[in-house]
This record gives C-alpha cells, sequence and structure tokens, in this order.
C-alpha cells in the first residue's frame, strides 16, 4: 500500500475545502471502505490523500412527512435493523441485506455503493424503483436529482470533481420488491437482480441490475403491468417483454440466454411477492 495523507474533516466547508486542495484522481473519498481499502491495498488506488467521512454528522435515519431521508455514511446495517425500513420500504430491506455479509453491512454505506456506481450494485435498482434523489454538495451549495439521473454509467456518476454525497431522500413508503441470483450468497455479485415497487397512484416501476452498463428502469414493462393488480396474463406479457427488451449482454457470470430466462421468472416472482404484501 502506497503512503497517502489522512484527512478526517468535521465540517462539509472542511471536506469541500480538502477536497479541492488537489487532483480528484489524487484523493479517494472513505465513506465506509469496503472497496477503498482493498482497492489501496492491492494497488488498484493510490492516492496521496485520502478524505474520511467518518466525523461528518451524516450517519441519520430520518422519517419526515412519509419520506425517508439517508445520511450518506450511515452504514447498511442500520437500515437492515430498522423495522420501519423493513414494513414500509421492504424491497429496500431486501436489497440491503443482499449486500455482501453481516461484517461488511456494518461497514458499507449508502453513500459509497452510489458513488461507486458498479453495474452489480444491490441497492441501485431498487433507489430507481423508489423514485429516490440523492443529495450533493459542494463548493456551490446543494443539489439535488434523480438516482436514475446520478448513476450515468459502471463507474459513472454526475458526481462533480468538488462535490460529495450527503443523502439519499424517498419520497414515499411503496409496496417493493428485490430478488437476485447469484451462485453464492454472500460472496459473489448477483448474474441478475430485479426490483418491483407500486407507487402510491398504483402504477409499477421495474428495474432490473447486475448487467452492465447500468440497473435500468424499464418504463414499457411496467406499462404493462398497467395500475390495478395485475391479472395473470398481464404479468405474463410483461415477463415477456422483459426477456425480449431487456438489453442484456453475456459475461463472465452468466450468459445472455440464462439471463433471458431469468428475468422473466423473477419478475413474476417479484410482482407476486407485492400483490401478497397488499393481501397482507
Amino acid at each position: 500500500m502506497a503512503a497517502f495523507e489522512l484527512v478526517a474533516p468535521r465540517s462539509v466547508d472542511e471536506a469541500v475545502a480538502a477536497l479541492r486542495g488537489g487532483p480528484r484522481t489524487e484523493i479517494g473519498v472513505l465513506a465506509g471502505g469496503t472497496d477503498l481499502l482493498l482497492d489501496l491495498d492491492e494497488g488498484r488506488a493510490e492516492p496521496t490523500r485520502v478524505l474520511s467521512l467518518r466525523r461528518l454528522p451524516w450517519r441519520t435515519l430520518d422519517w419526515a412527512a412519509g419520506s425517508l431521508t439517508i445520511g450518506s455514511t450511515l452504514p447498511l446495517r442500520a437500515l437492515e435493523d430498522d423495522p420501519d425500513v423493513r414494513q414500509r420500504l421492504p424491497g429496500l430491506w431486501q436489497a440491503v441485506r443482499a449486500v455482501g455479509s453481516v461484517a461488511l453491512r456494518h461497514r458499507a454505506t449508502l453513500g459509497g455503493n452510489l458513488g461507486r456506481a458498479a453495474p452489480a450494485s444491490d441497492l441501485i435498482p431498487v433507489l430507481l424503483t423508489l423514485d429516490a434523489e440523492v443529495e450533493l454538495v459542494g463548493p456551490d451549495g446543494a443539489r439535488r436529482m434523480l438516482v436514475d439521473r446520478f448513476v450515468r454509467a459502471s463507474r459513472r456518476t454526475e458526481l462533480g470533481p468538488h462535490e460529495l454525497i450527503r443523502s439519499v431522500r424517498i419520497p414515499e413508503p411503496r409496496r417493493s420488491a428485490y430478488l437476485w441470483q447469484r451462485v453464492r450468497p454472500a460472496n459473489d455479485i448477483s448474474q441478475l437482480a430485479v426490483a418491483v415497487a407500486r407507487a402510491g397512484d398504483e402504477s409499477w416501476r421495474v428495474a432490473v441490475g447486475g448487467i452492465p452498463p447500468r440497473a435500468t428502469l424499464l418504463p414499457d414493462v411496467a406499462e404493462e403491468l398497467g395500475r390495478a393488480d395485475p391479472d395473470d396474463r398481464r404479468v405474463a406479457r410483461a415477463a415477456d417483454r422483459a426477456q425480449r427488451d431487456v438489453a442484456i449482454v453475456a459475461d463472465r457470470r452468466a450468459s445472455e440466454e440464462y439471463r433471458r430466462r431469468l428475468v422473466g421468472t423473477m419478475l413474476r416472482r417479484a410482482v407476486r411477492a407485492v400483490g401478497q404484501e397488499v393481501r397482507a
């Protein structure tokens, strides 16, 4: 591991000033550290400065007026342990539990996961279906945007060179579900993932993850489900459309044919799971 300077600011202004103290390519940002520490140890990253966010007051979980705001440095384990998250946002709770192991979730953060923007992120597909917003802070103040706009492609986001992710806001509780497929649950990343949610106006959101270049919303598939409890025919049409239309590629984790078969099956199961929530 190459030597670096460790900076742990106590305020947003100090953090932004530290970011402006050198080229962003030479500065590593440490939230939970589950990815960065491995990159440092294995020489994939060699920053001259590491900016730790652990002293910033962002380890928060706040329900207000029906919406949920999650501080970017809150460990995922806190979301997993929160009974309101489990009851009011079941898809998010399921996605959090899909991330690595219990030990990893004690360190990993939502902000770090979003900033990494990995195609196989378990959290981004669900955030898409929940119409989540990300709040960024930088030298020009704060700004918000939908996660769907923030994540551009694999490892590419709308984060400016001197900006940090402060929080993620979910506007309302939603009946939702998240399903994934991988070989070894605690060690591998997903071969494919499907998230579904039902908004307050009864419209559906459907997203697929686990394939490059990024997790993607499927509005045409959601439209097939309609605005009421979909019958078997509608669900079948939606599943067929997902298998036909989703831009699926093969990689070392799974073939294109396998993923196409899987996306239809998982969509049916996810919609059924949301229906069971409605009847509960």
